[in-house]
């Protein structure tokens, strides 16, 4: 195998930028949101298409998801015994339709704004550059290489989340080409999550000429949000907050109904279950309402181990070759490598180019750190 220099690749990615970036374009121009079949089989098939061109890939795969769209799977160099190294991302984003006609793609001051663009498209497209700097200067990396993108990671990767496992379970190692963290750290850990919603039913009454026969699904929820507030331990790293709420039905009604969502953070699982047990087991203050607690565990957390700091040791290793500065860190959202590091495979996160505004109106990249975070990956992987 040719023995490929840091310096080597940066060229060539510096040479390839304006095509990678018009590819990262391309993929931003097309909407994909959470739950858009049709946005997310277009995006699936421009990568699909994209894959299908180089030599190195193997297979490639659509699997359909059920009022989502397609995730999809491309295997290369798969002729090798060893156990594969596991690319993992999504191509769904959090903008609704129509955010394109008002945010659309544009580099400004160093930086390249569009929705989803950091969040994570670019991250996308640059493991395919990857594979095609492989195929541009005949590497053969020492293990199989699966690129997986799930279509429904932002909404809780209810219909990935086994795909996903499934394909770890085969992995040596996990790259998670995610945004990076500040800075362009890389992440070791991320909490995990809960969702939860709870629903009060209470009794309605004309609020004028009989209040006291009705009991207020509102009031009972005031004093449930402040049980629930009670939870946290941010100390620890566990967060609890309730994030929405509704209720009532008219300006002269006792409410009959109101509801919360609660959204849970957490460092280990016993902080996951001790927060699970006291919000499915909470009790009406006032017992002529009854609660309905509906939700889970979603995601485990990916803790910081020996394996992963070992990953990013290695990926030190490589920034040195090329003098490019890369941090570390943990942070508090989660992604579909925390299903991963549960079962124990080692994962490297936050590998996406550097950027801000994830999720925000304002989402971009760095245009500066391109092709520098494509040579890392792709030299990870080699």
């Amino acid at each position: 195998m040719p023995n490929l220099q840091s310096s080597d690749l940066l060229d060539y990615f510096n040479n390839r930028q304006s095509q990678l970036l018009q590819f990262v374009r391309e993929l931003v121009e097309i909407e994909s949101p959470s739950g858009d079949t049709e946005g997310s089989r277009k995006i699936v098939s421009v990568l699909a298409a994209a894959a299908n061109k180089l030599t190195v890939v193997d297979s490639i795969e659509k699997v359909a998801s059920a009022d989502c769209g397609e995730h999809l799977i491309v295997r290369a160099f798969s002729d090798s015994p060893e156990k594969p190294i596991l690319l993992l991302g999504h191509t769904d984003t959090v903008h609704p339709l129509g955010s394109l006609a008002a945010r659309p793609f544009r580099i400004e001051g160093g930086r390249v704004f569009g929705p989803g663009i950091f969040d994570m498209k670019s991250g996308c497209a640059l493991m395919f550059e990857a594979l095609r700097a492989l195929e541009n200067f005949k590497i053969k990396p020492p293990r199989p290489i699966v690129i997986l993108l799930s279509c429904d990671e932002e909404i809780g990767s209810q219909t990935g989340r086994q795909i996903v496992e499934r394909e770890a379970a085969k992995a040596e190692f996990c790259l998670v080409v995610e945004p990076s963290a500040p800075g362009g750290k890389l992440k070791t850990g991320r909490k995990g999550t809960s969702n939860y919603l709870l629903r009060v039913r209470g009794v309605p009454a004309h609020a004028g000429l009989e209040p006291e026969k009705g009991a207020s699904a509102i009031l009972e929820l005031v004093g449930q949000i402040l049980r629930i507030h009670a939870l946290n331990q941010p100390e620890i790293g566990t967060t609890v907050n309730v994030c929405t709420i509704a209720g009532g039905t008219a300006t002269n009604v006792i409410p009959d109904k109101a509801e919360c969502s609660i959204d849970v953070r957490f460092t280990s699982m016993s902080e996951a279950l001790r927060v699970e047990n006291e919000v499915k087991h909470l009790k009406p203050l006032d017992q002529r309402v009854s609660l309905e607690i509906l939700g889970e565990i979603n995601r485990p957390p990916l803790e910081r181990t020996r394996q992963s700091v070992a990953l990013y040791q290695k990926a030190l290793a490589v920034a040195a070759t090329f003098d490019y500065e890369l941090g570390e860190t943990q942070v508090g959202g989660a992604s579909d490598g925390n299903f991963v590091a549960a079962l124990g495979v080692p994962v490297l996160d936050g590998l996406g180019i550097q950027g801000d505004g994830a999720h925000t109106h304002h989402e971009h990249i760095l245009l500066s750190d391109i092709s520098k975070r494509a040579v890392l990956i792709t030299s990870l992987i080699t």
